[in-house]
This record gives structure tokens, sequence and C-alpha cells, in this order.
């Protein structure tokens, strides 16, 4: 009943999928979770789970799901992800899990019982000697499993289970996906990444565009975002990873209101950088929103003003530093 994994880390010895789960990340602690965004609160669960494994010399692994359970019961109401698949398996790899699995979350997936997830992938795939939940997880058909079941199993099957509380923040709201995704639906970067714990990136593929910013002197790298991305319109600075290098920027995500109101992209012109871009993968990492994208009256205000906006994005990029060692180790400074 178990259906067919999905690997998505591009290290085939940090991810697998659920129906092939090596030796090497069996017999170990398990943090389950959908884990989107690898926030704060996440990397507390997993920190703990990693402290616990290596206490008893024993691998850490992350269980999670794809495609998100959300897009499967309510297709009609896309999830803004903050961290795809691959993106998602470097963070955890950034805070020192030692694998990933990945369940392919569809319908029959969904119809396993708790007591079916619990025999068929808890016991029968990973071998789990320790898991950890939320305080708030649910699993099997109807959300029949909760971290009380979970316990009671693990009694009768001799898995341990630890629960993890809430994590809030410094003003003490709790540290959450949808705070985050809320945040940065409005442009508010800064209380993002302190969400998350790290800068938050995308990863996008440079593609043709109009050219139109080499006729206004400022060439851009045009990347399309993906179709949930909910992020606000505007101009951010930007620090992009390039074959190991960090090259700073400003960018503007938005429909380009003075010309043609088109379809979103991602428009990042490169301080100090010359080169054919188009093909490339871009790792685009936001460190400050500027300000909202604007409609401008006449080409002179608008290279004016984008002139502006790279003095800004200078100033805020001058001495920025990674915000934590997860921030270091994805941004290559660890």
């Amino acid at each position: 009943m178990i259906a067919s994994g999905l690997s998505s880390a591009a290290d085939a010895g940090f991810s697998a999928p659920l129906e092939a789960v090596p030796p090497a990340l069996q017999d170990g602690v398990v943090a389950i979770g959908n884990f989107d965004g690898v926030h704060r609160g996440h990397q507390a669960v997993l920190t703990r789970a990693r402290d616990i494994a290596h206490a008893g010399r024993r691998p850490v692994v992350a269980l999670t799901f794809e495609p998100h359970p959300r897009s499967v019961f309510r297709p009609d109401q896309p999830i803004f992800r903050l961290t795809p698949p691959a993106l998602k398996a470097r963070v955890l790899q950034a805070v020192g899990i030692d694998g990933l699995v990945t369940a392919t979350f569809d319908r029959p997936f969904a119809s396993l019982t708790a007591q079916e997830f619990v025999d068929e992938v808890v016991i029968g795939r990973l071998r789990a000697r320790h898991l950890l939940v939320g305080y708030n997880f649910h699993f099997g058909k109807a959300r029949a499993g909760n971290p009380a079941f979970l316990a009671e199993a693990g009694a009768r099957a001799g898995f341990e289970v630890t629960v993890a509380e809430p994590l809030t923040d410094e003003a003490g709201g709790q540290i959450s996906s949808t705070r985050i995704r809320d945040a940065l639906s409005a442009g508010d970067i800064a209380a993002a990444n302190g969400l998350l714990g790290w800068r938050w990136r995308v990863d996008a593929v440079v593609r043709h565009g109009d050219k139109r910013g080499r006729e206004l002197g400022y060439p851009t790298a045009n990347m399309r975002m993906p179709d949930d991305c909910a992020l606000a319109y505007g101009i951010y600075a930007v620090r992009v990873t390039l074959d190991g290098r960090r090259i700073d920027g400003v960018a503007s995500f938005g429909r380009r209101p003075t010309f043609d109101n088109g379809a979103p992209l991602l428009e990042v012109f490169l301080f100090d950088f010359s080169g054919d871009l188009y093909g490339r993968t871009l790792g685009v990492t936001f460190h400050d929103y500027l300000r909202p994208e604007l409609r401008f009256t006449s080409i002179e205000g608008l290279i004016d003003q984008m002139g502006r906006d790279c003095e800004r994005a200078l100033a805020v990029l001058k001495s920025a530093g990674p915000i934590s060692p997860t921030d270091a180790a994805l941004d290559g400074f660890g």
C-alpha cells in the first residue's frame, strides 16, 4: 500500500525514496514532518533529533512528503512553497541531518490507517528506533493518528517517541511556515529571514527576455519564479551564488507595469559582472525589500530610480554576513 517515493536531493547518498531506504538510514532517529521552510521551529526539532541520535550512535533522518499534502487535498488552492524539494534537502543537510527520506503523498498513501502507517512506514521501511514529531502532528486516514497514538504504538513495538512543543520567537509569537509566507507576501524580508533562521532564497534558470534592461543600462538575468510564489512584487537587495562566487545585485520581482504588465518575472542586475548567463541556474538570496513595484511615466524617471535602488542595495549588502550557522553553511561561508 506504500506509494512510490520521490528523491529530491542532488546528493543521492543523502536523499532516498521511502520504498528504497538504504540500511545506512535505517535503525535511526526519525523526525517526521513537511518541514516546509526548515525554519527555526523545525530546526529545534531536528537538532533535538540529532542530539538523541548522536548519543545513541545512530543516524538521524528526516521523513517528509511530496507533494505537499495540501496540494493533494486542495489542488485548487496552491500553497506557496518556501522550500521546494531540492532546497529543502540542502537546508536539512546544512542543519546536520544524515539523510532525507521522501514519501510520495497521494490518495493511496493518504488512505493508510494510522496503524498501517506505523507498521509499513515507521517499522517496515524505516525500522525507526526513536521518532520526533510536533505536538500537532496527525497522520493516517482521516488524520486518526496523533502523538499519543504513536507513543502507544511505540511502547508495543519498541520505538520511543518524543513530542516537540511549538517554538516562539523573541516577541512570543509562534514560529510557523504560515507566518513566514505571510511575511514574504508582505515584502517583510527581515521578518521572514528572522523566522527562518537563514536568508530565504530561490534557485532559477536564466531565460531569454526582451533585452530591455540592456537598453536602460541595467542588463538583467531574467528568471521565472514558481507559479505558487506569493512573494510581494517589488525591488530587493540580493546576493547571487554562481559557480561558488557570491555576487551582489538588485532584483525586481513583478509584472513591469511601466512596460507590459506581463507575467511575473524575477529580474536581477548583478554589480561588477559581465558574462553569458543564459541557461545557467542562479541561487538568489533575498537580503532586504527596498520598495514596491511602481509605474513610471517616463523612462528617465525609471532609470533615475534604478540608480537609487542600486545605491541602497549596495549599502545593505556592504557588510552583510551570515545570520546563523545554517545560513553560513548554505551560503558557503561555513
